[in-house]
């Protein structure tokens, strides 16, 4: 799954989203976290960093308590629910990143990760987007979901799933309308071996704790780094 991620936009890299978000003047999160407002990039405005709020509320949804508000659609059951199946035809979008957290249970303790490309370069996320409208009042909501597959042999050790992390020349593809088995075929385990990882501090674990210290490496303790 995805819970946390950090997403620098001064970081480097051959994503469309760099210089989008440069020209956005987006702020750096360091802790992103379900319901903030954070930057995507949609098949509908392509060429533009929009701010949508992460926790899909479906266009169909009662009201804007709606719950539970997906913050992860599984990739092989996509074409399948109907939260995510007309989403998948169209909207879709990129949401760019430079990492994302995931926990390792040693005992009753669990101990975060970051878990990043080992050129440390922006990449982005496949994710799925949907706007609520309230017929009465008229407020509209933008929030967005993003995929998850099967973890990499880098991530298993910590989780059984991963987000869909998407190569710069996959992005296109995404964002572009195309029959739905090319975009499925888009959604894989990123390689394990152009990833790495290492051991944060705790202050991850409260998203309210947004610094740069998040994303720095932990040195309190003698198993930094390790999973074993």
């Amino acid at each position: 799954m995805c819970g946390r991620y950090s997403v620098n936009p001064k970081a480097k890299g051959a994503s469309r989203a760099v210089k989008l978000l440069q020209k956005a003047e987006a702020e750096a999160h360091y802790n992103a976290a379900p319901s903030q407002g954070l930057p995507v990039i949609t098949d509908e405005k392509p060429n533009e960093v929009q701010f949508f709020q992460w926790g899909l509320l479906p266009h169909w949804a009662s009201g804007p308590d709606y719950h539970p508000k997906s913050i992860n659609a599984r990739a092989e059951t996509l074409a399948e629910k109907n939260t995510f199946k007309q989403l998948l035809k169209r909207h879709r979008c990129l949401v760019p990143a430079d990492g994302f957290y995931e926990w390792k249970k040693v005992g009753k303790t669990k101990i975060p990760y970051r878990i990043l490309l080992k050129n440390e370069d922006l990449f982005t996320f496949a994710g799925l987007w949907d706007e609520w409208a309230d017929k009465e009042t008229g407020e509209v909501r933008h929030t967005f979901t993003i995929i998850t597959t099967d973890a990499n042999e880098l991530v298993k050790p910590l989780h059984d799933r991963m987000p869909v992390l998407l190569h710069p020349g996959e992005e296109k593809l995404w964002l572009q309308e195309a029959p739905d088995a090319d975009h499925l075929k888009l959604l894989h385990p990123y390689p394990s071996e152009e990833m790495k990882l290492y051991q944060v501090s705790p202050l991850v674990n409260s998203p309210t704790h947004e610094s740069p210290e998040v994303v720095a490496p932990d040195t309190t303790t003698g198993t930094q780094g390790s999973l074993f």
